[in-house]
């Protein structure tokens, strides 16, 4: 019977060849486990953040009671919200997308070093974009409630308010999924590898 292994008895290996690794990235069962519950946490946090930065958008969009009241585009803070809100959900949605191919494929959609910074970077990035646009929202939407604005046009500080708070909670999501993007780094620098094993 042949030995699975080139060398025989007594012969030295050549510094050019090299045996074929048979199995190049072993992971046992509780490790892959481990590696789709993470990725499928990192999944959810970006649904979560893509349905309240839509969400959130809707309600600034469809924040105007009628001809003689306010509307959203008369105020800069409100216009930033909605395009930071637009732009949080069309990156959530990518997001969902990778997440899902990386979840059903095994692999990073990007080379796994692109990908890994990618994300992080992102993710850092358009969480302050949230953040600065609920402060801004959040300032604007209490000198209104501090003029006559709000008392004439009740329903439109109340669907503010409420705008305001959902791009908060998508902020809230995405620093969440940005912390496990941001352990994934950590990992990838580590190891080598996303994976934290």
């Amino acid at each position: 019977m042949r030995s699975p292994h080139p060398l025989r008895n007594g012969e030295t290996p050549s510094p050019h060849h090299r045996t074929p690794d048979l199995h190049p990235h072993f992971h046992s069962t509780v490790a892959l486990r481990k590696i789709r519950r993470f990725n499928l946490l990192i999944l959810v946090l970006r649904l979560a953040t893509f349905c309240f930065s839509i969400a959130s958008f809707v309600f600034m969009l469809t924040n105007s009671s009628g001809s003689g009241s306010p509307h959203w585009y008369d105020f800069d803070a409100f216009r930033f919200s909605l395009a930071a809100n637009a732009i949080v959900a069309l990156y959530s949605l990518f997001e969902m997308g990778a997440s899902v191919w990386e979840i059903s494929m095994g692999v990073t959609l990007f080379p796994e070093i692109v990908q890994v910074w990618f994300d992080f970077g992102h993710d850092q990035v358009f969480a302050y974009l949230l953040l600065s646009t609920g402060s801004a929202g959040t300032e604007l939407a209490t000198t209104l409630n501090g003029n006559d604005t709000c008392t004439a046009t009740n329903a439109f500080c109340v669907q503010s308010a409420i705008a305001i708070a959902l791009g908060f909670a998508g902020f809230l999501f995405l620093g969440l999924s940005s912390l496990l993007s941001g352990f994934r780094v950590v990992c990838f620098i580590i190891n080598g590898s996303r994976l934290h094993l």
